[in-house]
């Protein structure tokens, strides 16, 4: 979830003076994550029940450094009081807080909510104001068997969880899956987001690779965990219901938010994740005597899976800090080319657009045409902007896509835009008049004039088609 799109922007710059900035390179950038749960569960009565995990903000980048005030943080949502969150500096050079005060009380009838951060600096300047996901709020965690109609109540391979541990159902002896350094721990303050991955094992492999499948998450299905930061993955292990204390192995049904599982190694089938105290270790489950279908665990191998949501703002706004704020952030959802050639046009579906919003391919900004709040429209600037010869015809040529205030503030894309050629058959190219034999006896040819030809040819015949990816 902390993976900077700035990793997609190598020797990729915007000249808005005409030459390359420092302060507008990619290790200037500034991004802001928000991390945080998919539903929340309501609170009854004067139990408060906090939202777990609790929702957390990440702010890194080295153009933060040309910030001298420090930054002060605020998280709420539209109908609740203020909480003010508490930055700590972490060794990888990046800021840190979490809000483990929110909780939705009984008397709120919102089925869904978003959170809203609002940074601001030492000198009580706002930055801006930064919108989570939509939130879902649901009385208690499902027991019934999830269909088609709660969809978004499944957990979905190739989404985003998260792992806790509760002992004794008290809140002070919550401990999250988290990966610090390469390791997996047990962490009573920070948790990591995980893509959860369901397949299978390729027995066929020498290593026996593990085969991605799409679709829900059922139970006694094989999956993997991968850190989303690290990359750092756990075995592929078979996920099982569990029911008091008992993990239940003839269950197949979807996986639901908030639900109690377990996590059973493969090469032992008697082993299952578990912690231990800040430790994750290997727990050795017993038989139960009454029912061969269920196996007996301990508490720290019961684990609560919930889904999560990462949204990441990046921008740059070089060596003078924008004196303005830099939300509403413009946020882009899709894209749709029209035309092509040298008429193609992009469409841009998004958030949040402005007509002081220019769109930039790599380094060339494009004509932009501001048609609503949720959509811009720009020029397709020619390939030969991105390269100095005519070898650009034989590759496929991939820019960065960004959004660029009049005030020369950057806002970063996880979307990029590439050229692709079309290569059609090329006539057959005839030998000069006369023709004849070398020295030698050989059949010759001016072989320099038919490999200029060839070029020539692939250069006026070349037809490009658009092609977008993110």
């Amino acid at each position: 979830f902390l993976m900077l799109v700035t990793g997609l922007f190598k020797d990729v710059s915007h000249p808005l003076l005409g030459t390359r900035e420092p302060a507008r390179e990619d290790h200037a950038d500034q991004s802001i994550v928000i991390l945080h749960a998919k539903v929340a569960q309501k609170s009854y009565g004067n139990e408060k029940r906090f939202f777990c995990p609790p929702p957390c903000v990440y702010i890194r980048g080295h153009g933060w450094r040309v910030m001298q005030d420090h930054l002060k943080g605020e998280e709420t949502n539209s109908q609740a009081d203020t909480f003010k969150l508490l930055f700590d500096e972490q060794p990888n050079s990046r800021l840190f807080a979490c809000a483990k005060s929110l909780f939705i009380s009984d008397q709120d009838k919102r089925k869904h909510f978003r959170l809203v951060l609002q940074l601001f600096l030492g000198n009580r300047q706002e930055l801006g104001s930064f919108q989570s996901r939509m939130i879902k709020v649901i009385s208690k965690p499902s027991q019934k068997r999830q269909s088609m109609k709660n969809a978004d109540l499944c957990i979905s391979s190739c989404s985003r969880v998260a792992l806790f541990n509760r002992l004794r159902s008290q809140t002070v002896s919550t401990r999250y899956l988290s990966v610090d350094r390469g390791a997996f721990i047990a962490s009573a303050r920070q948790w990591t987001a995980f893509t959860i991955t369901m397949g299978k094992l390729d027995q066929r492999a020498d290593q026996g690779d593990f085969v991605l499948s799409e679709g829900f998450i059922c139970y006694g299905c094989v999956v993997q965990l991968v850190c989303t930061e690290s990359e750092v993955a756990l075995p592929p292990m078979v996920i099982r219901k569990v029911n008091k204390q008992h993990a239940i192995l003839d269950v197949d049904e979807p996986v639901s938010q908030l639900h109690k599982c377990a996590f059973q190694f493969r090469d032992d089938p008697h082993a299952y994740l578990c912690l231990s105290n800040d430790s994750i270790i290997q727990f050795q489950a017993s038989p139960s005597v009454r029912d061969p279908s269920r196996v007996l665990l301990n508490d720290g191998a019961c684990w609560t899976i919930i889904g999560v949501e990462a949204v990441e703002f990046t921008f740059n706004q070089g060596l003078t800090c924008i004196q303005t704020p830099v939300s509403p952030f413009p946020v882009i959802t899709g894209l749709e080319v029209n035309g092509g050639g040298h008429v193609a046009m992009l469409e841009i579906h998004g958030e949040n657009f402005s007509p002081h919003l220019k769109v930039w391919f790599g380094n060339c900004e494009a004509d932009t045409m501001f048609k609503s709040q949720k959509s811009l429209l720009c020029v397709v600037p020619d390939v030969s902007m991105f390269s100095d010869g005519w070898r650009c015809l034989r590759r496929v040529i991939t820019v960065p896509l960004s959004l660029v205030r009049l005030d020369s503030l950057i806002y970063r894309t996880s979307f990029s835009f590439t050229y692709s050629p079309e290569f059609q058959p090329l006539a057959s190219v005839h030998r000069a008049t006369g023709g004849g034999k070398r020295e030698g006896g050989m059949d010759g040819e001016p072989e320099d004039d038919v490999l200029l030809e060839t070029i020539h040819q692939e250069f006026t015949r070349a037809n490009f088609h658009l092609f977008m990816q993110s």
